[in-house]
């Protein structure tokens, strides 16, 4: 199954984001950003592609930013 790979600008945000998609119970995992897509934020959360958009919009009626999905 295909992931994908939210960066966020903040830690405070990729915690918040892994708790927000677990209380919707969409699966994810809080990890450490793979080197070659380093950013600012040293987490990031994994996705399954098929729950993409649904996560998108959790985060978003959260209000929780993030960078990008790759």
């Amino acid at each position: 199954m295909k992931k994908g790979i939210i960066l966020f600008f903040s830690s405070n945000n990729a915690i918040w984001a892994n708790e927000t998609l677990n209380n919707h119970n969409i699966p994810n995992k809080l990890q450490s950003v793979p080197i070659e897509l380093s950013t600012d934020c040293g987490y990031c959360v994994s996705i399954t592609e098929e729950d993409i958009p649904v996560g998108k919009e959790i985060l978003k009626g959260n209000n929780i930013e993030y960078d990008k999905i790759v």
